[in-house]
């Protein structure tokens, strides 16, 4: 499970961080199929992405987690961007990396994700035909999410005060030099509005799974890039390949996974959804993860 570092072709001079899992009788001079997994907003290869990543190269599959440009690992500055367009460019930087790798079949090359990751992994696959196949673990929409909420009782023009917030945040950040936040997942546990959300915040704030390079925020000023942002864009025509989404039956955010549902143009497309769990669960309570897994190890065999 070699950690690696590679240089992003995207144009920012970014230097990204991965670490690559290989199948347990892997063999340097065959190749294989691969799968690009990608971690949830505020977060780090070395949790859920990581996880999903290790679980799924059991199957059989060479897997790579990777830090986002500006975070974890990866480089760039300023830290904790998350301008959704360049987390959907950095999928299919990974891509770029894989098919320099002799050991991997740049024919048989899927991607996933876990909540904001796989809305990113989606966007990548509509705009990246190379991806092969979509996996998707409480997926979000990192667009839907911040302008409809959590729970898609909020209309897009009622979400016009973000952009008001995100420009008034870059006018603040060109001013003083520093950066003003957001949070991705709630920093407090009393900032928390349900029992889910409390749940993110226990992932990543207490020792159930944080980790020193995810402190679960992001930069205000990314409000002007993501509340107009829609992972799902031109789904309708573009997405063809074959995607497995898995959500939990009381997910919040489950109506995200069924819109994608809805909109690809993919004619094998399947909504998998586990009795019982919510969106944290999915992340790394062990019942839901195994049978999410045993989905996506299943999915992506047959179809890479």
């Amino acid at each position: 499970m070699p950690n690696v570092t590679f240089k992003n072709l995207n144009g920012h001079g970014i230097t990204m961080a991965a670490t690559i899992n290989f199948p347990a009788d892997f063999d340097e001079s065959k190749t294989y199929p691969a799968v690009v997994v990608s971690h949830p907003g505020g977060g780090v290869k070395e949790q859920a992405a990581g996880l999903y990543a290790q679980k799924l190269a059991e199957a059989g599959l060479i897997t790579i987690a990777f830090d986002r440009s500006y975070q974890g690992a990866s480089t760039g500055e300023p830290r904790q961007l998350e301008n959704p367009f360049v987390s959907t460019e950095d999928v299919s930087a990974v891509v770029d990396y894989l098919t320099t790798l002799p050991y991997v079949d740049s024919d048989r090359i899927g991607a996933m994700g876990v909540c904001a990751g796989a809305g990113y992994s989606a966007n990548a696959a509509i705009n990246d035909r190379r991806i092969r196949a979509l996996g998707m673990v409480s997926a979000v929409n990192i667009g839907q999410m911040f302008r409809n909420g959590w729970e898609n009782n909020v209309s897009d023009a009622e979400a016009v005060g973000y952009l008001d917030f995100g420009a008034s945040a870059r006018t603040g950040d060109a001013a003083s030099g520093e950066y003003s936040v957001i949070p991705l997942a709630p920093m407090k546990e009393e900032d928390a509005p349900n029992e889910e959300l409390r749940e993110a915040w226990e992932y990543y704030h207490t020792e159930r799974c944080a980790h020193p390079n995810a402190p679960g925020y992001a930069l205000a000023r990314n409000l002007s890039q993501i509340i107009t942002y829609d992972a799902y864009h031109k789904a309708e025509a573009f997405l063809t390949q074959p995607v497995l989404a898995v959500a939990g039956s009381v997910a919040g955010s489950k109506w995200m996974s069924e819109d994608l549902m809805a909109r690809a143009a993919s004619t094998d497309k399947t909504l998998h959804v586990i009795e019982g769990a919510n969106h944290m669960s999915l992340y790394d309570v062990p019942e839901y993860v195994d049978q999410a897994v045993a989905q996506l190890g299943e999915f992506f065999n047959r179809t890479l």
